[in-house]
């Protein structure tokens, strides 16, 4: 697992070709939910809550994977979320065409109130 400062430094050492869909995924996070603060956990990039990981970034060669921390909590009607561990799920984002904002944004405001400790 890989060691980095702070989320810019996590993002210029992706894959060339998956920074862009990092650099929307956090405007977007930003707009929706600027009062999470942008941090580093486990070698990916994530957003926090009073210290608690609330979404990530973890980047596959083709992809990169917008995850959920306590997602399997979430409240998705439209079929977005993937994943069968206990908490997490996550959006496989290939291209920023795939950002569902409409979508996602429920999600995200969901995801920050959830205490799934």
């Amino acid at each position: 697992m890989e060691a980095y400062k702070n989320f810019d430094e996590f993002q210029l050492a992706q894959p060339v070709n998956l920074r862009p869909i990092i650099a929307e995924l956090r405007k977007f996070v930003s707009n929706i939910a600027p009062d999470l603060d942008e941090s580093v956990k486990w070698g990916n990039g994530c957003w926090i809550n009073n210290k608690l990981p609330v979404i990530y970034v973890h980047c596959k060669n083709e992809y990169v994977q917008f995850g959920f921390y306590g997602g399997s909590l979430i409240d998705d009607p439209i079929g977005l979320l993937e994943g069968e561990g206990k908490y997490v799920r996550y959006i496989v984002v290939n291209s920023i065409n795939d950002i569902n904002e409409a979508g996602i944004s429920p999600i995200i405001k969901q995801a920050k109130t959830l205490n799934y400790r």
